[in-house]
């Protein structure tokens, strides 16, 4: 089941066993870009640098450059392949997976800032 499933479905069952809560919002269930900045400025800018170009102060250190989030391929990618590359990172780079540092919401959150920033331009 995919990750937005599971979500509308433990609300649906919160729903049923404690009554109806108040509403919820995208950001519940894709994660919140606010939320996603300052985990991404503490985590992630170093590499893929504060616009998301990946051109932060540690990107000409490393053999396989960073993702740039602005690349047409980079925004192509599903948010569960993002998810996916974020929770366990990518074979041989500097990538590495995030799996027991950051919480699901977390890197969800994460997630919702780099499609934010992927929007912006230079």
């Amino acid at each position: 089941m995919t990750r937005v499933f599971m979500v509308l479905l433990s609300v649906g069952l919160g729903w049923w066993l404690v009554g109806t809560p108040g509403p919820v919002t995208a950001q519940d269930l894709f994660g919140n870009p606010q939320r996603g900045k300052g985990i991404y400025e503490q985590q992630c800018q170093r590499c893929h640098g504060a616009g998301g170009w990946g051109d932060g102060p540690d990107a000409p250190g490393l053999k396989i450059p960073p993702a740039n989030f602005h690349r047409f391929i980079t925004q192509m990618k599903s948010d569960e392949q993002l998810f996916t590359t974020i929770e366990f990172g990518l074979a041989l780079s500097p990538m590495h997976g995030w799996r027991g540092r950051l919480t699901d919401r977390q890197m969800e959150d994460v997630i919702a800032y780099v499609r934010a920033l992927a929007q912006r331009g230079r």
